[in-house]
């Protein structure tokens, strides 16, 4: 898993050409984020953030009163995303962190400090958790303890393409094998145990290869 993060950071530079999100995986961030429902003035936990591809997104959704808290383990993705965060209305707080040893006392402190809250009203990751394997369920469940309860929750990732799309699953199969993840893993699981009853919705883009699973917290 070592290898994986220095993987992640020496190409950090690069990250947003190389990593399709023009043409596939962008996709699954906007259709997500759609079905969050944010409201201006939410505090969003991005759980490993990596260049802040979702910053934009979600800054729109929370306006100039909200803040979006990155947690990232590699310093060089987050440093591409403190660059992106320099142009956004709202507030960012960027945290260096393992995800799958995340100290939610020290993020809760950021929220307070900068919104009197101890609580998040939603809790994002996109194409994190199939990174982290083993230790994603781990992850989530610790980052969700930063929400409250009614708060969103959402789970983009991938799995392998069906149909037409499926002209591209030696690309994708390249690409997860290059980048540590697990495509098999369908992290979206993780989503329903912790979920109201009745809240979670589902949907899939670019032939069914994401799938973006979003709730709100029980």
């Amino acid at each position: 898993m070592t290898r994986v993060f220095r993987r992640y950071g020496v190409g950090a530079r690069w990250y947003d050409v190389l990593s399709g999100e023009t043409i596939v995986y962008g996709a699954g961030r906007r259709v997500g984020v759609g079905m969050l429902d944010l409201a201006p003035g939410d505090v969003v936990v991005d759980l490993g953030c990596g260049t802040g591809l979702n910053f934009p997104l979600l800054a729109r959704a929370v306006g100039p009163e909200g803040l979006i808290v990155g947690v990232d383990r590699s310093a060089d993705m987050l440093a591409q995303a403190r660059r992106r965060a320099a142009g956004l209305p709202c507030g960012v707080v960027l945290v260096e962190a393992d995800a799958a040893q995340l100290d939610v006392d020290a993020v809760r402190g950021a929220i307070v400090e900068r919104t009197g809250r101890d609580r998040a009203d939603a809790l994002v990751t996109t194409y994190a958790l199939s990174v982290m394997r083993d230790g994603a369920e781990e992850a989530w469940r610790r980052a969700a303890g930063l929400v409250r309860p009614g708060g969103a929750l959402l789970v983009v990732d991938m799995q392998p393409p069906v149909g037409v799309w499926r002209v591209f699953s030696p690309p994708a199969r390249l690409a997860c094998a290059f980048g540590g993840a697990d495509i098999r893993l369908r992290p979206w699981r993780f989503v329903r145990p912790i979920a109201e009853r009745g809240s979670v919705r589902g949907a899939a883009v670019r032939g069914g290869h994401v799938v973006a699973v979003a709730a709100r917290r029980a």
